[in-house]
């Protein structure tokens, strides 16, 4: 009986730690537990180590509080001009209060599909094809506004969403490949005439600047020309200066040499009539002599016919 005993308070001592064992909770970073007793909502549990009362309390729900991603599968939705594409959406979404999102919604996640879907139908109703195309930051601005405050009485707070993909029909995929083609040929031909228009100014403006520099050239020539013909007569007109200057240098010489001499009047006047004769040599038609000198020839005519 002493060994029956000793198995059973063994028995019973074991059976209690492990109860007590079981109800140690350590709840892990970015979790949080949501604890309820005897059914009824108790607490939440943060991060840390806790004890809950054996068979009265329990978790009711493990929360993650990170934040978490929904991506949902493409809904068929109908543009104001009644086209229908299909557009998939990608949900950021945090939860924010573990008691709301506990008891809030039976299935949070399904209700932010379906919430989603309902809320692209109405927004993309609103819009016309081409504006659907090209407002995605206006949708995900409306959806992500409208989500949140839908989903604010579920403890969940939604941070951002995206389209993922706009899904127009097939024949309308083609013609908008269609028009792409077209815009493309559109801008190659404006590139195209743009830079032939570019080569055909640059090379007028070439041939331009080409015809000025020739002309300055040419100008430039033509001066240099007459500056060389000016310089040209210039030196002449000194070089018939100076050949004047010399004769009559060497004429007022002769002069002196012949009053150094002692010579007389009629030596002068015959010097004289030389100088005349000399000034005519033939270029002059006719010629002024004054009567002194007039005088003085006549006698030298008669003395030179009684000698004969």
């Amino acid at each position: 009986m002493g060994d029956l005993g000793a198995i059973v308070l063994i028995g019973i001592v074991a059976v209690l730690v492990i109860i007590v064992v079981s109800c140690i909770q350590i709840v892990p970073q970015a979790h949080s537990y949501v604890i309820e007793r005897l059914g009824a909502f108790q607490e939440v549990w943060s991060v840390g180590l806790h004890f809950k009362v054996p068979f009265l309390d329990r978790v009711a729900r493990k929360v993650n509080l990170k934040e978490q991603v929904a991506d949902f599968e493409p809904q068929p939705v109908i543009t104001r001009d009644n086209v229908t594409m299909q557009i998939d959406t990608i949900i950021f979404y945090q939860i924010t209060d573990p008691k709301l999102y506990a008891y809030g919604v039976e299935n949070p996640i399904v209700a932010i599909k379906n919430l989603t879907a309902t809320t692209l139908r109405n927004i993309v109703g609103d819009l016309e094809l081409d504006e659907t195309l090209t407002s995605r930051e206006t949708i995900n601005a409306r959806m992500r506004s409208e989500l949140d405050v839908a989903t604010d009485p579920w403890g969940i707070k939604v941070n951002r969403v995206e389209l993922k993909n706009i899904i127009p029909p097939r024949d309308i995929q083609e013609a908008m490949e269609k028009q792409m083609r077209a815009e493309r040929e559109k801008r190659e031909q404006i590139l195209r005439a743009e830079g032939e228009k570019k080569s055909a100014v640059l090379i007028a403006e070439g041939k331009k600047e080409a015809a000025i520099l020739n002309a300055e050239a040419d100008n430039r020539a033509a001066v240099l020309k007459a500056d060389a013909e000016k310089q040209k007569k210039i030196l002449e007109a000194e070089g018939e200066a100076a050949a004047i200057l010399k004769v009559q240098q060497a004429t007022a010489d002769g002069i002196k040499v012949i009053k150094e001499a002692g010579a007389d009047q009629a030596v002068l006047t015959i010097k004289s009539l030389e100088a005349f004769a000399a000034a005519a040599d033939g270029q002059a038609t006719k010629i002024i002599i004054p009567s002194e000198i007039q005088g003085i020839a006549g006698t030298v005519k008669a003395l030179s016919e009684v000698v004969k």
